[in-house]
């Protein structure tokens, strides 16, 4: 089963999904949904829901526990463990066996995921339409958006050409991304994030447009390098991952120098979307100042 698993939100609460893209189905953590549907904020709980749960659609002689797959999903403690999941069709049955006021709005929660997702299969752009409506909702300036959007396209373009070179997702993934970071920014991703503040949150959505720029830079460089010279084992991709960190290190510095600044900041989305909400409501004043003024 080739799936690519992420979290979808339903009323600020995270559920692990996993998008199987032979079948083009999706499968939802079962226990995600049912700390949903019975309010219960500790998953703990919810396992012991779902436990009794299936137990007793086994005496009842449903054959729907039988057929729910197990997937590895990522959990609180950032490890993988096998986690019951069900298509849309199934957990609409489970759905149906657990009392709940959320039970109607999550149905229509999850006809919606997978129209999205089946809309953005036929026409990709709508998925970058969406994320730019994220941003905007988020608080974040056109501008940035922009630049983040393309550095999406950037990063996957390295995961793709980091994969035909043998390279694995995971472990050897973040190890690669350290060393891109450590080359231009003079930090680990850890320590970066630390800088800023950040725990789970994703440190390039916390980036000014600057650093996103120059992180942008790094990454393309590896993905040209890695083109160019062919890196036959996994060392020789890490030799390559520094050297277009490197380059991007390079214009850090020349750009630092003229500036007398330093790039990397310590703010991270919240207190950057403050300023800049800030320096809107600054601006709508003092337009509505002046226009007091010539009234």
């Amino acid at each position: 089963m080739g799936t690519n698993d992420n979290i979808q939100i339903f009323e600020d609460k995270r559920i692990r999904t996993a998008w199987d893209e032979e079948k083009e189905e999706w499968y939802f953590s079962i226990v995600d949904v049912v700390a949903v549907l019975t309010e219960q904020p500790d998953t703990r709980h919810a396992a012991k829901y779902w436990s009794v749960l299936k137990t007793r659609l086994k005496k009842e002689g449903s054959e729907l526990t039988t057929n729910c797959s197990q997937l590895k999903l990522k959990s609180a403690d950032g490890k993988r463990y096998l986690t019951d999941v069900a298509t849309t069709e199934q957990l609409l049955r489970i759905i149906q066996s657990v009392p709940s006021p959320k039970a109607e709005p999550f149905k229509l929660w999850l006809a919606e995921v997978g129209k999205e997702r089946i809309e953005e299969t036929i026409d990709p752009e709508q998925a970058i339409d969406r994320a730019l409506e994220t941003y905007l909702k988020k608080g974040y300036t056109r501008e940035w958006i922009n630049q983040r959007l393309q550095a999406i396209q950037v990063r996957k373009e390295l995961t793709d050409e980091w994969q035909d070179r043998g390279v694995q997702r995971g472990v050897e993934f973040a190890i690669l991304t350290d060393e891109i970071t450590r080359a231009w920014s003079g930090m680990t991703t850890r320590q970066y994030k630390k800088l800023k503040g950040l725990k789970k949150e994703n440190l390039r959505d916390n980036m000014t447009t600057t650093e996103i720029v120059l992180n942008m830079l790094a990454e393309t460089s590896t993905t040209d390098i890695s083109k160019e010279t062919k890196p036959q084992n996994f060392e020789e991709n890490v030799q390559v991952a520094r050297q277009g960190g490197e380059v991007a290190g390079i214009a850090r510095q020349a750009l630092e120098q003229r500036t007398g600044k330093p790039v990397i900041t310590s703010q991270n989305a919240a207190q950057l979307n403050t300023v800049v909400t800030g320096m809107i409501e600054g601006v709508v004043d003092a337009e509505k100042k002046k226009d007091e003024t010539d009234e």
